[in-house]
């Protein structure tokens, strides 16, 4: 392929090169390029990736870079196909991409290249009769474009520093559009996940917290829910829908809403975990995704809760004595064994008439807290529960979850989901 910088056809590849010749430039306009490189990529030499075939075009790349007076970790590709290949083993900054190569023509080359790298800025080589196609180009999705028989060195190098500072900004906007649509997204579930208690007097106070694990992006498919039945029944659930992300999310909405629906309507016990496990096989996006749950019902009068658990961690019982763990018989998370006919037995568990229970999800308890498989677990957020029993329900929950945040903190932090829902009951024996 001939050269179009004008110069090429000169020198012949298996000629020697003659003593390059740096025109005369002002010692400032080098120095303030140098420095602005120097800030733009932290003080190390820019790695720039040349896919060119045409030595003696490749050579000029070279001088111009020798003569800028910048240190450039310059790399060469002859083909397309070698180019992506260096694009994964050794990622850059910029991609200098010739648009007539031996596997690739035109725009073609342009889409592979942007396929292959997200981060890499693409500036085109065009030649002079060419400047059309570095247009379109640019409207690709190329960052910029340049003449190969209109090139100085200094012109060259801005170029390429505005090319990758170009592509820095167009991936922080489109991160920021990420976010905004995550943030948006969060709402919508966060009104689905985490409901305002249906309560119809004031005998049970409820306090309610929300945390999403430290990696998540998304609210995961922890859900809570409490609603009191006409005849002034307590009905509370706390769940968790294995994994993370907007699926799970959406399916722990869905759980949520259902079984309010289906309290509301008169189920209770071994049929309500039934209903519950037949949506959740309904509505789950393939056959490993399964939710563990605990529910309880506190009639007016009685002196226990009648508590059903379904694969999921124990709960916290709050009298005038202190606090107490009770992890009682329960069967397996829902969607385990669809086909089996799985048992999930009611338990009756005594609470004082002004008692309170502390359900949670297993993020809680799960985070780590020293060397290797060393957890809080259960014990150890009784144990935590135990200093601060005195504190009133806001505080006390509050208090759970920093502690834990803390003792998890230099071991990767609470890394799941975290769900605490606290009810109190305010009568008299």
């Amino acid at each position: 392929m001939g050269s179009a910088l004008g110069l090429g056809s000169q020198y012949p590849a298996d000629h020697a090169r003659p003593p390059a010749v740096r025109p005369l430039r002002q010692a400032s306009s080098v120095d303030v390029e140098h420095d602005r490189f120097e800030t733009l990529w932290g003080g190390l030499p820019p790695h720039v990736l040349l896919i060119e075939d045409d030595e003696g075009d490749a050579l000029l790349v070279e001088e111009l870079v020798e003569d800028s007076g910048i240190a450039v970790r310059l790399g060469r590709a002859r083909s397309l196909a070698h180019g992506l290949r260096q694009l994964q083993a050794d990622p850059p900054q910029c991609v200098l991409l010739d648009l007539h190569l031996p596997d690739a023509q035109g725009l073609d080359a342009l889409k592979r290249v942007l396929a292959a790298s997200a981060e890499a800025a693409v500036v085109v080589l065009t030649g002079l009769s060419e400047e059309q196609a570095g247009l379109a180009a640019v409207a690709a999705g190329a960052q910029d474009y340049l003449v190969k028989g209109r090139l100085e060195a200094d012109v060259f190098m801005r170029a390429i520093r505005y090319a990758v500072q170009r592509k820095q900004t167009e991936r922080a906007a489109a991160a920021l559009q990420t976010g905004r649509l995550r943030a948006e997204e969060n709402a919508r579930l966060e009104r689905g996940l985490l409901p305002t208690p249906l309560l119809i007097d004031d005998t049970v106070s409820v306090c309610a917290r929300y945390r999403p694990g430290r990696a998540q992006a998304l609210l995961g498919g922890d859900f809570y829910d409490v609603v009191q039945t006409s005849d002034g029944s307590t009905h509370a659930v706390v769940g968790d829908v294995s994994g993370h992300g907007p699926d799970e999310a959406a399916l722990g909405v869905c759980l949520r809403v259902a079984w309010r629906a289906f309290v509301m309507a008169g189920a209770r016990g071994q049929d309500l975990l039934d209903l519950l496990e037949k949506i959740l096989v309904a509505e789950r996006s393939g056959p490993e995704i399964f939710a563990t749950l605990i529910s309880l019902t506190r009639r007016p009068g009685d002196g226990h809760v009648s508590v059903q658990r379904a694969g999921h961690p124990g709960f916290l019982v709050r009298s005038a004595d202190g606090v107490r763990l009770e992890a009682v018989a329960g069967g397996p998370a829902l969607g385990i064994m669809p086909d089996w006919d799985s048992d999930w037995p009611v338990t009756e568990i005594p609470v004082e008439p002004s008692g309170a229970v502390m359900l949670f999800t297993d993020g809680l308890i799960e985070g780590r807290t020293g060397p290797g498989s060393q957890r809080l677990d259960e014990q150890g957020l009784l144990d935590i529960a135990g200093r601060h029993t005195h504190l009133p329900a806001d505080p006390f929950v509050d208090a759970l979850i920093h502690t834990a945040q803390d003792l998890a903190a230099d071991w990767g932090g609470l890394a799941d989901d975290v769900a605490v829902l606290h009810l109190e009951w305010n009568t008299s024996p």
